[in-house]
């Protein structure tokens, strides 16, 4: 068994029905006439690591700002190559470890982007609340899949 950890897919019975939890996207499969329901999370991921770039790009050119960057950058793109990584794991513990890692990454981006929301460094915090928020249904999808992972050791 090549994937021991596979992810399900969130059951819906109707069409074109969005999902904030899981930012489900409609892809047609060349070989299909139907179009199926695909979900990514590595590809979430990315995005997400991409718009914490984006959020650190707008803080404003302050010392304090600076570092909070770079370390945003740092702890907000990790997530996605360490959940790559435990794509590959070794085995269920190894799995454990490298989703642990992830959540203890994004854990600090969302410190780091609560004082940037609360320093208001940003005028337009939008993009942060929407970061901030990804950032939390992240924490509970890790969560809960560690959970998982952990309870299935016996």
């Amino acid at each position: 068994d090549s994937a021991p950890f596979a992810q399900e897919e969130p059951c819906d019975k109707m069409p074109n029905i969005q999902y904030p939890m899981f930012n489900i996207q409609r892809k047609e499969n060349k070989y299909m006439h139907n179009k199926t329901k695909e979900y990514d999370l590595e590809d979430r991921l990315i995005n997400f690591a991409i718009t914490i770039i984006d959020i650190a790009e707008a803080l404003p050119n302050t010392m304090a700002a600076r570092h909070i960057a770079g370390q945003l950058v740092r702890s907000g793109t990790s997530p996605a190559p360490n959940y790559g990584e435990a794509q590959s794991a070794e085995s269920r513990k190894d799995f454990i470890h490298k989703m642990k890692i992830a959540l203890k990454e994004l854990r600090e981006t969302r410190v780091w982007l609560r004082i940037i929301l609360k320093k208001s460094f940003i005028k337009s915090s939008i993009q942060v609340e929407s970061g901030f928020s990804e950032c939390q249904e992240l924490i509970r999808i890790f969560a809960k899949s560690i959970l998982t992972a952990e309870s299935k050791k016996a």
